[in-house]
């Protein structure tokens, strides 16, 4: 008989391929389906905890998705499903990488595959501003003025002014650390 623990390290090998085999786009177009498997359908942790990943994620270096996937097996399973998560969300970009790379000049001058690739795009992007809506609602639903100013301010920085999305984040931390630390004084 199979344990639980054995059941749930499968489910991670197999969700974590599945996502990352029909999610183009990167990191971003993850999160959702990582809301849609793990927090809509299994409930396995909170909207929350799954922001906080995402924010851990995105600030840690390396690809986004693979950082969040290995999050999410660690949050899981511990260290066993770190790696198994992390393995299963590196594994298909590999393979496809390789096809590609061997069949290169076939790929890039196909019609087809570059009409596809345009397509994708327009849904990628689709999924990406249901990503932002998504996380914006949640911190607007703290009620918080400080947090609902923050989310246009960090827009406005990137967007208008080009500053450095890493610069953006520590600034973030920095300025919601200070707002905490002040809270916590005042009721001293």
């Amino acid at each position: 008989m199979i344990s639980q623990r054995t059941k749930l390290y499968i489910w991670l090998l197999g969700i974590n391929l599945f996502i990352s085999t029909f999610t183009f786009g990167g990191g971003y177009v993850v999160v959702p389906m990582i809301r849609k498997y793990f927090v809509s359908r299994k409930k396995l942790f909170s909207e929350a905890e799954l922001v906080d990943m995402a924010a851990i994620a995105q600030s840690s270096p390396g690809a986004i998705a693979i950082n969040l996937s290995t999050l999410v097996g660690f949050r899981l399973a511990g260290m066993a499903g770190a790696v198994i998560s992390c393995i299963a969300a590196v594994l298909p970009s590999f393979v496809i990488l390789i096809f590609i790379s061997m069949f290169y000049a076939d790929f890039s001058a196909n019609p087809l595959v570059i009409s596809v690739l345009r397509g994708m795009q327009a849904g990628v992007a689709a999924l990406i501003v249901d990503f932002v809506v998504d996380m914006s609602m949640l911190l607007i639903k703290e009620r918080s003025l400080f947090l609902t100013l923050l989310i246009p301010t960090a827009f406005l920085a990137n967007f208008i002014f080009e500053i450095n999305v890493a610069i953006i984040l520590i600034a973030s931390c920095f300025l919601c650390f200070v707002r905490v630390w002040l809270n916590e004084r005042r009721q001293k």
